[in-house]
């Protein structure tokens, strides 16, 4: 038995996304002339709270593409320590945006308002001024933890008070809606821009949406041509993402549950250590007390794939091709693992 908790981006679509696909409706989308597109933006930005959206190859894209349209070079922009867009994104916001990017601190997915009011720049002749803060929920890094949305109108707040954007890095934002049992608007709402990824959880092949408003869009629509992100009949991609508006963001609540089955029986075990506190979603991260590099070589010999994110910690992710049965598979794998490490 295979068991791949890499990501949830290994997800396969399902047949009704197949059979979506297959049949949709088809226009030239860089001509805003593709009908199952344009129903994926209209959907996706009423179920925000936002004026319009836009269809993007990758959350990456959308973030970039916020990134750019709400600053310009020599501008600097506010993320957290461990946000993806500082880790994962190759240097983008420098690259395409020209902007000079600052964190500030999080732990466990925590962070202070404080922390972020220290470091907001204002422009004068030596420094530059910050014009953007983004943040990210449910937070990768951090464990798949889950912003509390009664943190979202402070946020919008501190950014009112010194001219700033507020952009969301929501790829997993239905993890944290579904855990919580709460509207995605009780985030989105606050935000000027909002990015949602169907490639993870939802299980699509391909695609992200930006949302903001009818202006933000309208110039975001230039910078996805721009970055060479203008598809053509791109409703073939849309078409699995309507689908996985209907039929997958229920669901995310048994990846939840699976996690917290594998993140407590390996908290169990020796050589690993696992903070419950953060497995909140679909991740679980393991502190190993061996090489974490040496583990995943260890577990992916017994069938069960991870990464080795860093020295000693292992991040599993929970997903719709994850059922009991591979769970217990890959609890069988971790304490054979530990007894053979320990």
């Amino acid at each position: 038995m295979r068991v791949d908790l890499r990501s949830d981006t290994v997800t396969l679509p399902t047949p009704e996304m197949r059979r979506a696909m297959a049949n949709a409706e088809l226009g030239d989308d860089v001509y805003g002339e593709d009908p199952t597109v344009n129903c994926l933006q209209a959907r996706v930005a009423e179920l925000l709270g936002h004026e319009a959206a836009l269809f993007t190859p990758s959350g990456t894209m959308a973030n970039e593409i916020a990134v750019k349209v709400w600053t310009q070079p020599g501008d600097a922009i506010l993320v957290d320590a461990e946000s993806h867009i500082l880790h994962y994104e190759l240097a983008a916001p420098a690259v395409i945006a020209g902007v000079q990017v600052e964190t500030y601190p999080i732990a466990d997915g925590v962070f202070h308002l404080a922390d972020i009011e220290s470091r907001i720049r204002v422009a004068d002749d030596h420094t530059p001024g910050t014009r953007l803060l983004c943040i990210e929920n449910t937070h990768n890094r951090c464990g798949g933890t889950i912003l509390p949305p009664e943190m979202m109108p402070d946020l919008r707040a501190l950014a009112d008070r010194y001219g700033l954007r507020l952009h969301l890095d929501g790829a997993r934002l239905f993890n944290a809606s579904v855990a919580l049992g709460v509207s995605p608007q009780a985030w989105t709402r606050y935000a000027d821009s909002v990015m949602i990824a169907f490639s993870k959880g939802l299980c699509c092949p391909v695609g992200s949406v930006l949302a903001g408003s009818a202006a933000f869009i309208r110039e975001a629509h230039r910078v996805r041509k721009m970055l060479g992100g203008g598809m053509r009949q791109a409703g073939v991609l849309a078409a699995a993402c309507l689908v996985a508006l209907e039929t997958m963001i229920d669901r995310l609540a048994d990846d939840h549950a699976r996690a917290r089955r594998l993140a407590e029986a390996i908290a169990e075990l020796p050589g690993f250590a696992v903070n419950l506190r953060t497995v909140q979603t679909n991740m679980v991260y393991v502190q190993t007390a061996r090489p974490a590099q040496e583990v995943e070589r260890a577990l992916a010999a017994e069938g069960v794939l991870c990464i080795a994110l860093d020295p000693h910690r292992l991040r599993l992710v929970t997903h719709k091709d994850i059922d009991d049965a591979a769970v217990e598979h890959a609890l069988r794998a971790f304490r054979r693992v530990s007894g053979i490490l320990s």
